[in-house]
């Protein structure tokens, strides 16, 4: 079976919120797996793609394991609420913590969720499409961009800025 030449973990923050998207590891190369995420600090691991690895070792090491899978190439659906609670938790409680996503190969699935948090945090669309792709090149396929394109956010991830004060209604 031919290896497949991987991207590096890339680290994405917007605000508050920190995130480390990477490729899937295998049981073989879980504990360099492990060593990248307590590089980053990850807590918790979004898996967004069919199983390849025993979480077991991971949790041990204290890092939480969810798993949100949905198609190559496809947008979430399911995943979508589950994703920005998880979220809007993570860096409620833990401002600045690093929450990891991974599909195959880092690319498409895991950073279709991340631009979901950036945009829900308050960047548009296409600046969140932009900035990833900077980081992660080939980040995105077809069907994502238009699904992020279409995409309404509810501003469920606005945080309140513990230096300023955020005005919620303007009279004119």
């Amino acid at each position: 079976m031919a290896r497949m030449n991987r991207p590096a973990p890339v680290e994405v923050t917007y605000k508050n919120m920190r995130f480390l998207i990477t490729h899937n590891p295998t049981n073989v190369t879980l504990n360099k797996f492990i060593e990248e995420l307590k590089k980053y600090g990850a807590t918790t691991i979004v898996r967004v793609c069919e199983a390849t690895y025993d979480t077991t070792l991971v949790e041990k090491e204290g890092i939480h394991v969810l798993n949100w899978p949905f198609g190559d190439g496809a947008p979430p659906s399911n995943q979508i609420d589950d994703w920005l609670s998880l979220v809007k938790i993570k860096f409620h409680k833990e401002p600045h913590c690093c929450t990891a996503v991974h599909c195959i190969a880092g690319l498409g699935r895991a950073p279709v969720l991340v631009a979901l948090a950036s945009v829900e945090g308050g960047m548009k669309h296409e600046d969140a499409v932009q900035f990833i792709g900077q980081k992660r090149s080939g980040a995105f396929k077809s069907k994502q961009l238009l699904y992020l394109e279409k995409y309404h956010p509810k501003m469920r991830l606005r945080f309140k800025d513990s230096n300023s004060h955020i005005n919620n209604c303007c009279i004119q």
